[in-house]
């Protein structure tokens, strides 16, 4: 009986100590506002209803591969340096070099005792000519969907665990990942002494990869469905509410001059977003077989399941075809359900969370944290929503162009839109949602401004908080996004401390206090010198902050980024050239520029510039003239051309 007890009891202990299993289901460009969560009832029955939801969770770019690099990093988008789809600002290749491929989450949690496997899409411009140069590390198993196929449904091509790709042609790509998750499921829980983490990244809903079979044109259409759920929603349209087919009050650049939806487009996007509500059915079906599989091997109740997906989606609110690319409420507000241990089940979670929060929140469940993250561990407790210092604030960003799809975007011939898409779309955004108020701003690389106030609509210019108006809101917004734009670890966490350290300061409703009204009027206000396609610091205005209390600015430390792109931003002597040479170069240490008095300044820049080999012969061979010539044009240090 003694020997029988011992057994028992070390195996009790063998079992308390082993650390909960992770399943983590990605769909792709699903949102929350119109991606048709109502219509899956298995992530219903077995996640919603049985688990947490968090109503204010965002991403930070509405775009796939940006927002991805986020997710898997736990850093802002301007600290990752991942800012699209493709190169030269992102894609698997961008990633690869820019050190990521060597220090993102699955290679943490392996560091941490996980086995980890993953099935679907992991990075755009992954392609069948780049997947093994190198391989994705960090995956006990993998098996990725390769460009150009990612958005195939019927005619994907997958990588497994770095072997030559296969192609899946005439089977549904949604029921091939759900087999292929099944079988890394079993793997796992052969090893019931380790635990793991499985990520599932269908492409599901996103749209079809489509080529006109005569011009060879190629755009983005209706996703395709499996044959059986041909015959579901037949009737279903999208909700008329009071952002359909209209244009939004306040709106700049390329959204406020769209023209409304004509009854052609309306019937064409209805039946779009049919096709949408189609394939995610399958998806769903995959969750109910996951879940069933999960309770039979008795591993469910140790196991934390969270769903969501990249990014939102539009599809006919503000007069919009199907897109995304956009800082409003359709595009950033993302499903966020958790179920596992000591998790309320069918509760919500009323506290507002970003995909930059997500990284830390698996660590932390690894029982492990990671220095020089930009977010925090998700709260998973109701109370956690009534907190007096509950967040309040996501940052919103975005460079480059926003795509409209569908036939009708696709066919568009507006000159202001060439190659299919809106210029000028680079912005950095600010949302803000308390219990009193919930408020977007943004500010675009034209220096346009726009600013929402979603509790209560259409009162923005006479809209007040703690009875102060707008003209001493708009002030306090501007100084919180001149820390978020270019925040970095407890600056993007803190954003109000940065501004305020002693700490009375800790949402917008502290910072509207009268006392601080000439503080805010003066502080420096995010502005664009030009509309880049990616992140170059140079044209996105100044960089540094006022601090209450202390007559000085903030000033970055020169170790607070980890590769040379964020490097650049963190020593104002760097001139334009200097930031575009250093964007050449992979990820190594650079010497910072040496202080000395102001009359020596260009001389030491024109010499560290020429003779530090981190900039690339390019730097070296440059003439003297030219480089003291960006000195002065970047606006960098305003010092008078000297003889040198």
């Amino acid at each position: 009986m003694k020997v029988m007890f011992g057994i028992w009891l070390l195996w009790g202990l063998a079992t308390a100590a082993k650390q909960p299993n992770i399943l983590f289901i990605l769909t792709d460009d699903q949102g929350k506002l119109i991606g048709g969560l109502d219509h899956m009832p298995k992530l219903q029955e077995n996640l919603i209803q049985k688990g947490a939801t968090y109503p204010k969770h965002y991403c930070s770019v509405a775009l796939c591969c940006p927002s991805r690099a986020n997710l898997w990093t736990g850093r802002m988008p301007h600290n990752t340096n991942i800012t699209d789809v493709g190169l030269p600002y992102g894609g698997y290749p961008k990633v690869v070099s820019a050190g990521w491929n060597d220090n993102y989450l699955p290679i943490w949690m392996q560091e941490a005792g996980y086995d980890t496997y993953y099935v679907g899409k992991l990075w755009n411009s992954h392609t069948e000519e780049n997947y093994n140069n190198p391989y994705a590390k960090g995956f006990n198993g993998s098996d990725f969907l390769l460009d150009p196929w990612t958005y195939r449904y019927y005619n994907a091509k997958m990588t497994r665990n770095g072997e030559t790709p296969v192609s899946y042609a005439g089977q549904y790509s949604t029921d091939v990942i759900k087999n292929k998750s099944l079988g890394f499921l079993d793997e796992a829980l052969a090893n019931p002494d380790r635990p793991w983490m499985l990520t599932i990244a269908p492409n599901a809903p996103h749209s079809n990869g489509s080529q006109d079979a005569v011009t060879g044109a190629t755009w983005f259409g209706e996703p395709e469905y499996a044959p059986r759920h041909a015959q579901l929603f037949k009737d279903y349209k999208i909700p008329r509410d009071e952002s359909f087919n209209k244009i939004i009050d306040g709106a700049v650049g390329w959204v406020a001059d769209l023209p409304t939806l004509t009854e052609e487009e309306i019937n064409y996007i209805d039946e779009f977003q049919r096709c949408r509500l189609r394939a995610l059915q399958a998806v769903d079906e995959m969750i109910g077989e996951l879940f069933e599989k999960l309770d039979k091997a008795g591993v469910l109740n140790n196991t934390y399941i969270f769903f969501s997906t990249d990014n939102g989606y539009h599809i006919g609110q503000h007069a919009m075809q199907p897109g995304k690319n956009c800082g409003y409420e359709t595009d950033i507000n993302i499903p966020l359900f958790i179920r596992g241990p000591g998790i309320p089940q069918n509760q919500t979670i009323d506290v507002v969370t970003s995909h930059t929060d997500l990284a830390p929140t698996f660590l932390s469940i690894a029982g492990t944290t990671r220095d020089g993250l930009d977010g925090k561990k998700i709260p998973t407790t109701i109370d956690a929503g009534n907190a007096d210092n509950k967040s309040e604030h996501v940052a919103i960003e975005y460079w480059g162009i926003a795509v409209p799809e569908g036939i009708y975007g696709y066919k568009s011939d507006n000159d202001s839109q060439p190659g299919n898409s809106y210029r000028n779309n680079t912005y950095k955004g600010l949302r803000l949602v308390s219990d009193d108020y919930s408020l977007y701003y943004s500010v675009w690389c034209t220096n346009d401004k726009e600013f929402y106030n979603l509790k209560v609509p259409n009162a923005h210019q006479s809209y007040t908080i703690a009875n102060r108006h707008l003209g001493q809101i708009i002030p306090r917004l501007d100084a919180l996004m001149m820390v978020l734009k270019s925040c970095n670890g407890d600056s993007c966490r803190e954003p109000w401390r940065q501004l305020h350290p002693k700490g009375y300061v800790n949402n917008l409703a502290d910072a509207l206090d009268s006392g601080f009204d000439e503080f805010y009027a003066n502080q420096p206000k995010v502005s664009f010198s030009e509309c880049s396609l990616g992140y170059h610091i140079y044209a996105e205005g100044p960089q540094e902050f006022n601090i209450y209390g202390s007559g000085s600015t903030a000033k970055r430390s020169e170790g607070e980024y980890v590769s040379k792109s964020h490097r650049c931003k963190t020593w104002e002597r760097y001139t334009k050239l200097g930031c575009r040479l250093l964007m050449q170069e992979t990820s190594v240490p650079i010497t910072p520029i040496p202080r000395t008095s102001d009359a020596a300044i260009h001389t030491n820049m024109i010499t560290h510039f020429k003779n530090d080999t981190t900039f690339g012969q390019s730097a070296q061979t440059c003439s003297t003239d030219i480089i003291r010539t960006e000195i002065v044009n970047s606006g960098m240090h305003p010092l008078p051309l000297l003889e040198i």
